[in-house]
């Protein structure tokens, strides 16, 4: 019996984001949390700017927390990424962020389970911001 190589975490990366659908759009820390990675939304990153050109992978679809374009590609202009989400239906506001209450994608398995780390806290009063020291 063969055994199956394991996929590495850029195609489990590359899976997730083919799941999501035109006009649809999903965090890098969605996409970590949703491999089961929560702290890795630096890896989603790095594993979408290692795309070709040509791939079949709607890279365009993972935005930053914030609901903002944060592309660091040297081949492919901010712009580009918001035209091709905007041609998908997505609209951005002045300050060029989504509402995420429209266009935020979450697979049906995992719907009212994914949350981020600023709702979590949101949600639990116990969480204390760390003191800044002066």
């Amino acid at each position: 019996m063969r055994k199956r190589a394991a996929k590495t975490f850029s195609d489990r990366v590359y899976d997730v984001v083919r799941r999501i659908p035109p006009g649809k759009a999903a965090s890098y820390g969605d996409i970590a949390a949703m491999l089961g990675t929560p702290r890795a939304a630096r890896g989603v990153g790095w594993a979408l700017n290692a795309l070709d050109g040509d791939t079949d992978v709607p890279w365009w679809r993972v935005i930053n927390k914030r609901g903002a374009i944060s592309i660091r590609h040297p081949d492919v202009s901010p712009r580009v990424q918001r035209a091709l989400l905007e041609d998908e239906g997505v609209e951005f506001d002045a300050s060029g962020c989504v509402d995420w209450a429209a266009v935020r994608w979450v697979p049906d398995e995992l719907a009212g389970t994914l949350t981020t780390r600023r709702t979590a806290r949101a949600k639990d009063t116990s969480v204390r911001e760390p003191r800044r020291s002066s």
